[in-house]
């Protein structure tokens, strides 16, 4: 019913900055909650951030990225972004973009759509 699309990962310098972006279809787009996660290798698959669909979404940021991070979306568009900026050797991963009306925003096994994911590699 739902396909994500996901764009924007690369590589950059410690202290750059990148976006990301997530195009979705469907008609009931403005209606889930939408969530970054990402994973680093060897690592699980962490939440990033989340924003409520409809207008007026509240938006939640994990600790290790608040501040740094934003996430947007644009209903009419269907599309969700992730400013990325400061960034961190840490913040190297895999990131996924998610859709869904979890019970817990943070917890990745609520969402049942998923992208492909995009790779971002922040050097020292």
């Amino acid at each position: 019913q739902v396909q994500l699309v996901e764009s924007g990962g690369g590589l950059v310098q410690a202290g750059g900055s990148l976006r990301l972006s997530c195009a979705a279809s469907g008609r009931t787009f403005s209606t889930y909650t939408m969530g970054w996660f990402r994973q680093a290798p060897g690592k699980e698959r962490e939440f990033v951030a989340t924003t409520s669909g409809w207008s007026g979404s509240t938006t939640y940021y994990a600790d290790s990225v608040k501040g740094r991070f934003t996430i947007s979306r644009d209903n009419a568009k269907n599309t969700v972004t992730l400013q990325m900026n400061s960034l961190k050797p840490e913040d190297t991963a895999v990131y996924y973009c998610a859709a869904g009306a979890p019970p817990n925003t943070r917890l990745p096994a609520g969402y049942p759509y998923w992208g492909q994911g995009t790779q971002v590699t922040v050097s020292s």
